[in-house]
């Protein structure tokens, strides 16, 4: 039996935890995949994957609660040397020479059988999130563009929840978000007079986890990046590609369009995303999709009409610990976060039916509380180790590609192009709009492209039939710049293959982690959820009774979701 510790490396940069090992692995390794089901046996020796989901919940749940712990980060030393001090219940944490947070959950296992540590990246940059890098979350020196948190709040009030702004709310909206950004592009500046942030980039990251996986004794990376987190695994398969152990990235980005703040290439998905909505609450019927109508395109006619009655008149919503407006805005970034996590139950189609059915009848609570807001209360200036969503993203997002020097006119006809591919366009172009008005960046710093003709280890890619932030075509033109590699695919909508369980993809992923085994070129994986689930919501049932093994892998996949949801609704532009 082969486990190791789990080790979580504290900040925002990567946006990731690191595990370290975490296989129970025996001679058997790979099942077979049923062919009339196309589900994945598993055999007996599945608990290896159960080991593998539980590093990825302790890192996830870490992820989204470290920041309500009351663990006093300021009484450790930063040093060369890892020096343990017990925190967190059963985790031991440390800081490094340059004040680098670590967390890790100590291995029980000989040191024999220790097979290196495994680094996973749920995303960002900018996710509530653990990683290697310096001047993000509990690491030091601390980055913050404000001076008191009273000032984040007024200049960024949404800095806590997830809402991007819409460059179609009104007649002027891309050249007032050009002028808050730039704004924010000058405090930016104002605060950054040691000159550290030019040195939070990707490839910077890279090197780190290099070097982390040299001091745990081992020579090749073993690592898993979600979504951003692709762009991190395949920056360091390009510097280093001698030095991959095992390389898995998961809601693949289009490399060239992030290191040059373009996103829409990775947008082509967003409307077949929202179709599977129309399709999907028209095919369960008006008792579990209460949005239904007698067709798709009726329901996406009502869903028009809505809109432009809300851009029209917004309502306003007084809930217990907070209050706000639903206007045109919080809609779309609704519906955009419902197309992340489509099988969520909290923020998916279903609620997202019940929240717009609500919303026709002049009630905006429901949708209301769809978005996770801060309740209303007096804080004062940040801790020296505080989160910092916002900065971290800008950083290194508008950090890492060529500067944006585009003017007001051309940000509008860039985001009026981007509205040919995607409906959501008006608020996934914020983002570039964002990165025009910052104005730090390191000479010489990895700007792609990425690719290496050989690497130690093939890289695994993974990508879903509809993505609407990282579209498929990410993954397979990726694949193309590192011959080898291969993509496979899981059948569902949603941000990432994390967004629903499928026992076929984690036969794949157990079988890659630990012998290297990729799947067939073309191999398509089904989901064990439905985006309207039935009353039973058994969907594996279906082709046959799960075994309990499985069940537990099931119940552990729908956890990784939810806790997947809770990272992505941290982030926000």
């Amino acid at each position: 039996m082969l486990v190791a510790s789990c080790l979580i490396l504290q900040g925002f940069a990567i946006g990731a935890v690191l595990r370290v090992g975490g296989w129970e692995s025996h001679h058997d390794y790979a099942s077979p995949i049923n062919s009339a089901t196309g589900s994945q046996v598993l055999s007996s020796h599945s608990t290896m994957l159960s080991s593998a989901f539980q590093f990825i919940l302790i890192s996830l749940y870490l992820t989204s609660t470290l920041a309500a712990s009351d663990f006093n980060w300021q009484k450790l030393t930063a040093d060369t040397k890892l020096n343990w001090t017990s925190c967190y219940s059963s985790f031991q944490c440390s800081l490094g020479f340059a004040s680098i947070a670590i967390v890790r959950l100590p291995s029980t296992s000989p040191k024999s059988q220790y097979r290196g540590p495994i680094l996973f990246n749920p995303g960002g940059p900018g996710a509530a999130a653990s990683t290697p890098s310096l001047g993000v979350s509990y690491s030091t020196p601390t980055i913050s563009f404000f001076k008191t948190e009273a000032e984040r709040r007024f200049l960024l009030p949404s800095a806590e929840i997830v809402i991007y702004p819409s460059l179609n709310a009104s007649s002027n909206a891309v050249s007032k978000t050009w002028g808050d950004f730039g704004l924010l592009g000058q405090l930016a500046l104002q605060s950054d007079a040691e000159h550290h942030l030019q040195h939070m980039s990707t490839d910077n990251i890279a090197r780190d986890m290099l070097q982390i996986t040299q001091a745990f004794g081992f020579e090749k990376l073993q690592y898993w990046g979600i979504s951003y987190g692709s762009v991190l695994g395949a920056t360091f398969a390009t510097l280093f590609p001698d030095k991959v152990g095992r390389l898995m990235i998961d809601g693949v980005e289009d490399m060239d369009s992030y290191y040059s703040s373009n996103q829409t290439a990775m947008m082509v998905d967003v409307n077949g995303s929202l179709e599977a909505f129309f399709d999907g609450c028209n095919k369960a019927g008006p008792d579990i999709c209460p949005f239904y109508a007698p067709s798709s395109s009726e329901i996406a006619e009502k869903l028009d009409a809505l809109t432009s009655s809300i851009k029209e008149q917004p309502l306003p919503v007084v809930a217990p610990d907070s209050h706000g407006i639903v206007d045109f805005g919080f809609l779309r970034n609704v519906i955009f976060q419902s197309l992340f996590a489509p099988y969520d139950p909290a923020v998916g189609f279903v609620s997202l039916a019940q929240g717009l059915a609500a919303l026709a009848n002049g009630n905006a609570t429901v949708l209301y509380g769809l978005i996770p807001v801060p309740s209303f209360e007096c804080q004062t200036s940040p801790p020296p180790f505080h989160l910092n969503n916002f900065e971290s993203y800008t950083t290194i997002a508008c950090g890492d590609p060529v500067p944006v020097t585009d003017t007001v006119a051309q940000l509008e006809e860039y985001w009026l192009n981007a509205a040919k591919v995607s409906q959501f366009a008006d608020l996934v172009s914020s983002s570039r709009v964002l990165c025009a008005g910052y104005k730090i960046h390191r000479p010489g710093r990895f700007q792609g492209p990425v690719g290496a003709k050989n690497t130690s280890v093939p890289l695994l890619l993974v990508g879903n039939t509809l993505d609407p932030a990282t579209a498929r075509a990410g993954a397979l033109k990726t694949s193309k710049a590192f011959p080898g590699s291969v993509v496979l695919t899981q059948d569902s909508v949603g941000h990432t293959s994390l967004v629903a369980p499928s026992l076929c993809t984690y036969g794949h992923f157990r079988a890659y982690f630990v012998n290297g085994t990729l799947p067939a070129p073309g191999t398509v994986c089904p989901v064990d959820a439905e985006l309207f689930p039935s009353a039973s919501g058994n969907v594996t049932s279906k082709r046959r009774l799960p075994s309990v093994e499985e069940k537990r892998l099931l119940d552990a996949g729908r956890e990784i979701s939810s806790l997947m949801r809770r990272v992505v609704t941290s982030r926000a532009l």
